[in-house]
């Protein structure tokens, strides 16, 4: 049998489940996931090897109209994935009626490229809603083929899963087969760090905020990991660090816990908070934190 394999990347606005989608296809928490919009910034790749294909997923950052330099650079990786993609994932759900940037629309509705439209989150909907939208979907892209799905609650994920494999180009395989990701053990650190903030920090904190591991020793049985907590003003750091430092140390017990599931070690974590004036419109820091490339 002929060896498949390509670039699968899942596009969509913001909170849609692209990330809970991308970990059901992998069968690993690789994507960090919050009820925030935002909560992808980088472009991730999640690989699944079988005997003879090898699926390259791409979680994208979810669509928006940029408000400054970052969110700029988000959506560059958004317009990578379109560039590089042999199937496109365009996830909706259930009520959604449009994409947010109509250029990026376009671009799904005249791909030369087999799309999936996936209508993700039926489970919190009824049948009548569901007709409704297959139907708008059909007609708003018709070059689409249309799944309805949970990503939450597995629904139709192993049915899109065998269609990609069906449509996937033949190909050797781009990546060693033992390979799970693109991205190093560092950026995994990272972003548990900011998904506790995300979960624990209100308004504009969490958006204000990037982390950047400096230390990572990896011993037969630990792992000895420094981190710091960028911020952009003083009063962030005040709030990051809470009464006593008590804010600080929940989202870094919380980190190091699900850190020790991920790499299956102990996990010494020491985090500080710094001050890094404006990182976010500032095209050196961008390029530092993987944004600008």
């Amino acid at each position: 049998m002929a060896h498949k394999a390509g670039f699968v990347n899942i596009i969509g606005n913001p909170n849609v489940g692209k990330s809970t989608l991308m970990n059901a296809f992998i069968g690993e928490r690789l994507s960090i996931i919050t009820s925030k919009a935002q909560t992808t910034r980088h472009r991730i790749l999640g690989i699944v090897n079988g005997e003879d294909f090898q699926v390259i997923l791409s979680d994208t950052p979810g669509i928006i109209k940029p408000a400054y330099q970052l969110q700029e650079s988000m959506m560059d990786f958004v317009k990578s994935a379109f560039e590089d993609a042999d199937i496109l994932l365009y996830l909706v759900e259930l009520g959604e009626k449009d994409l947010k940037d109509e250029a990026f629309f376009e671009k799904i509705k005249n791909a030369k490229i087999p799309v999936l439209l996936l209508i993700n989150k039926i489970d919190k909907g009824n049948e009548e809603k569901l007709t409704e939208a297959l139907q708008m979907w059909q007609e708003k892209v018709p070059n689409a083929e249309i799944f309805a799905i949970s990503a939450l609650e597995n629904f139709g994920v192993s049915e899109v899963f065998k269609r990609i494999i069906e449509v996937l180009p033949e190909s050797p395989a781009f990546y060693p087969k033992d390979q799970l990701t693109d991205k190093p053990e560092r950026f995994f650190v990272n972003e548990t760090i900011r998904e506790k903030i995300l979960m624990h920090y209100k308004k504009e904190i969490p958006y204000s905020v990037e982390i950047d591991t400096e230390e990572f020793f990896e011993d037969d049985d630990i792992i000895r990991i420094r981190s710091v907590i960028m911020v952009e003003r003083e009063t962030q750091k005040g709030i990051i660090i809470g009464h006593k430092g008590s804010a600080l140390k929940r989202v870094g017990v919380e980190a190091r816990k699900d850190l020790e599931k991920f790499f299956g070690k102990q996990i010494h974590l020491e985090t500080y908070v710094k001050v890094n004036k404006n990182w976010r419109s500032d095209d050196r820091q961008l390029k530092r934190f993987g944004y600008n490339k």
